[in-house]
């Protein structure tokens, strides 16, 4: 339940965003991450999605950043070479309390689970902004969008939607990830695809 404190086993992906109510395609290839796989499987099939800290000066166990998702494998193909790919199943954000000091070869952290709001609706205006900011940041970037399909989705799916797909950097990513609601997160997202057109699409957006 929301607001508990429980133990998951996190897989940190810069740049992998996860939504409550949102799915993830991931394909799982590392040993150290194929056995967390196979652990969930045998467990709850909870898997936890986290951005490492890009300034980690310890490349190979890099400092997490404090807010992620947690998600369940909604959908798995076990291949025969003992990769998988899987579908995640956003299921709620959660805040790591502490790492635990584990033996097995992914890392674990004791986390507190955030209540997630419910039907949260953005002003007209806001929607309208939105809307309009992505097709214009889609026609620059040459993305073929189903904007019917677009317009037919609820608020939130929306912007959490964008907000889990935008190629921006892992800063700006986070920001997204941490917006208190999603006005919050869709202003943010209108300022980074304009700061981005502005910058002609040379480099992925950078939010320090």
């Amino acid at each position: 339940m929301p607001g508990d404190t429980t133990r998951l086993s996190v897989f940190p992906l810069p740049g992998a965003l996860l939504f409550p109510g949102l799915h993830l395609p991931l394909h799982i290839f590392e040993p150290r991450y194929r056995a967390m796989v196979s652990d969930a499987m045998a467990r709850d099939r909870r898997i936890a999605m986290i951005q490492p800290r890009p300034d980690s000066p310890d490349r190979d166990r890099p400092a997490l950043f404090d807010i992620g998702c947690v998600g369940r494998v909604a959908e798995v193909e076990a291949m025969e070479d003992g990769r998988y790919n899987l579908i995640l199943e956003g299921l709620s954000l959660f805040r790591v309390i502490e790492e635990l000091d584990v033996t097995t070869a992914f890392r674990q952290v004791e986390a507190m689970l955030i209540p997630s709001p419910v039907d949260e609706v953005l002003a007209l205006g806001a929607r309208s902004s939105l809307e309009l900011e992505s097709r214009r940041f889609a026609e620059a970037q040459g993305y073929a969008v189903d904007w019917d399909a677009v317009g037919r989705l609820d608020d939130m799916s929306l912007v959490n939607g964008i907000a889990q797909i935008a190629p921006f950097d892992v800063a700006a990513k986070q920001a997204l990830l941490e917006a208190p609601d999603i006005a919050t997160r869709a202003d943010l997202l209108v300022q980074l695809m304009q700061f981005f057109g502005r910058h002609g699409g040379e480099d992925r957006v950078t939010l320090q």
